[in-house]
């Protein structure tokens, strides 16, 4: 069938080393249209409830959508789901590079990983020769050795997947590395994958997927990479990356200063982000397969020789939560602690948020220098940015504490420190402030992976970046510090993060690149064949997002877990944001009625039977 699918699922059994190929129906694909959306009601239906993370009842699943066959703007993204260690949960990540692709390339939609290997192993796809390969050579390696060692061992065409010690060690926030420049960052996907004892993935193929339309596809894309080109270009996205955010999103408030603590910094934000940061780095765009955007920097530090360094560099949410949130202000020392933790193999995010945790309770007392094994955890201090990250990743010393994430270590420190810690279901907080953007509030709040900027990025539209007139988003839908719409655009929103990572496509070829979801639809529907219409699209977001939601439930989540964290109560005395609160309790409530769920937060019969869902 001529629709940009395989219509085939790769399922490996670690437990037994085997492999079996299975049929997706169309319909699935058409209700859900793949990557994150169809990977969680594969997730629910083949897990229990309250599902251990690591046991070998835990499924690990790479799915791709209708985007990773032709050579889409952004179809480098595909999305990787389980049960999170950190949430007990639905988990996603989505990470770029050439591994999506490569995957289709092979001739399959979804990769499924079930059970325990009973020693470290790799995998290596080709086709339909599917290898799963002895890794006691590779256990031990960073992230980046291991890319390394298995592309020889499988060619140079192979993309590959890997984890580091992080991983290994299931530390909590591990996180999954692509070709030495994409991370599946969020929710210790990279745990589950140690857990399993796979070290690795290599895939490669060389079929090409059929398209309905191939004349009406390849003009489209031109046309298409033509112009997100030409719009990043523009507004300097492809000179500076995300980096280019710091000084304006600092400057209304909503980059974390002091882990939450602190109001403002523009020196701080000036001298991480933009020029210093592109300038002093001598960054340069490292674009995914097929992108146009570039988003990626990479970096070279000659001095000082402490820093020295030509690798991956740190983006926005790693300047954030590394840099400001940690009163640090210079970009060669977080670029030092970003490869550290891109080695070990665990997300910067939530490694710049338990650093921060970490420098709070030192302050109050709750952590000495006995506890840290002679290590002062003073806010600005490079040594205890880089020492920390090495001990977190490494899961020694004071690291160990934070195994389980920031939540566990406060749960071992005290009950204050649990109060202290700024997170949604056990997932610490990106990069943005819902003190700013009111619609972060009930988007972080009932996030089904946990407190997540991407998963719904309404905070673009109040800054004013981004809209979605197809959708009746524009401008005028909401004012900063009002709660009117909110509910409905955080909403919308996490409907078009769902679809974003069903496609699967990067966000920001439309929230930065200026792809109009009305192209989006013409090209998805050029590949398919299916006619569907902008709306018809972001149905399927829905419908994929309340899969998750249903997850959530089922798994002890529901109005209970819809909350913030303290912190993001207590109002700033200066800057933008001063005297604000989000009034979250108010927007929950009409976020509910749009959603058409109960004051429990629940799916009612009716919203399931409109989305043609099964509880």
């Amino acid at each position: 069938m001529k629709n940009g699918y395989w219509q085939k699922l790769l399922r490996i059994d670690l437990t037994t080393r085997t492999s079996t190929v299975e049929p997706i129906a169309v319909e699935e694909l058409k209700a859900f249209i793949g990557g994150a959306g169809l990977a969680a009601e594969m997730l629910r239906r083949e897990t229990p409830a309250r599902q251990d993370p690591y046991a070998s009842g835990n499924r690990l699943i790479f799915a791709t959508g209708a985007f990773q066959g032709p050579p889409v703007p952004g179809g480098a993204k595909f999305s990787v789901v389980s049960i999170s260690p950190l949430t007990g949960t639905f988990g996603d990540s989505a990470a770029g590079a050439s591994w999506g692709p490569s995957l289709k390339d092979a001739g399959y939609d979804v990769l499924v990983f079930q059970g325990t290997a009973d020693k470290p192993v790799y995998v290596n796809i080709v086709d339909d020769k599917v290898e799963v390969l002895d890794a006691a050579g590779l256990w031990g390696l960073d992230s980046f050795q291991t890319v390394d060692a298995v592309g020889k061992l499988a060619g140079a065409k192979a993309s590959v997947a890997a984890i580091g010690p992080a991983g290994e060690r299931k530390v909590a926030t591990a996180c999954i590395v692509f070709d030495k420049h994409s991370f599946a960052g969020r929710c210790g996907l990279g745990a589950v994958m140690g857990g399993k004892n796979l070290k690795a993935v290599a895939v490669q193929g060389t079929r090409v997927v059929e398209t309905h339309d191939g004349e009406t596809v390849r003009s489209l894309i031109k046309k298409f990479q033509l112009e997100i080109g030409q719009f990043v270009r523009g507004n300097d996205f492809r000179l500076h990356g995300t980096p280019g955010l710091c000084v304006s999103a600092e400057a209304i408030g909503d980059m974390p200063i002091k882990y939450w603590d602190g109001d403002v910094w523009p020196e701080g934000a000036k001298k991480l982000g933009g020029a210093s940061y592109t300038e002093g780095l001598q960054a340069k765009p490292l674009p995914c397969r097929n992108c146009p955007i570039g988003c990626h920097r990479r970096i070279t530090i000659e001095q000082p020789a402490k820093y020295a360094l030509k690798t991956i560099g740190p983006e926005y949410e790693t300047l954030g939560m590394m840099g400001t949130n940690l009163m640090i202000d210079d970009p060669k020392a977080v670029a030092m602690a970003n490869e550290i933790a891109n080695r070990l193999g665990v997300d910067t995010i939530s490694t710049g948020a338990m650093i921060g945790f970490a420098m709070e309770c030192y302050e109050k007392g709750w952590l000495t220098v006995e506890d840290t094994g002679g290590l002062k955890l003073e806010w600005g201090s490079h040594e205890a940015l880089i020492k920390l990250t090495e001990l977190i990743g490494k899961r020694e010393g004071i690291g160990a504490i934070f195994a389980e994430g920031t939540l566990g270590a406060a749960g071992k420190i005290g009950p204050a420190a649990v109060e202290s810690v700024v997170h949604v279901k056990g997932l610490d907080l990106p990069a943005h402030d819902p003190r700013a953007c009111f619609s972060l509030a009930p988007s972080y709040a009932t996030s089904t992976r946990g407190a997540c900027h991407f998963r719904g990025p309404c905070e673009d539209i109040e800054m004013g970046g981004f809209t979605m007139p197809e959708v009746g988003i524009d401008g005028k839908t909401t004012t900063m510090f009002h709660k009117d719409n909110q509910g409905m655009m955080a909403s919308r929103c996490q409907d078009l993060g769902s679809l974003a990572n069903s496609l699967v496509v990067c966000l920001f070829t439309i929230d930065g690149g200026g792809w109009a979801l009305a192209g989006v639809r013409d090209l998805f529907n050029a590949i398919t064949g299916w006619d569907y219409s902008v709306e018809d699209m972001l149905l399927a977001g829905e419908r994929g997002f309340t899969s998750q939601r249903l997850m959530n439930i089922r798994d002890g989540y529901g109005a209970a877990s819809d909350v913030l964290p303290k912190k993001m109560f207590k109002a700033a005395s200066q800057g933008k944001r001063a005297g604000q609160v989000p009034p979250l309790a108010d927007m929950l409530l009409d976020y509910y009625e749009v959603r058409g769920w109960d004051q429990a937060g629940v799916p009612t019969d009716a919203t399931l039977a409109r989305l043609g869902l099964k509880r």
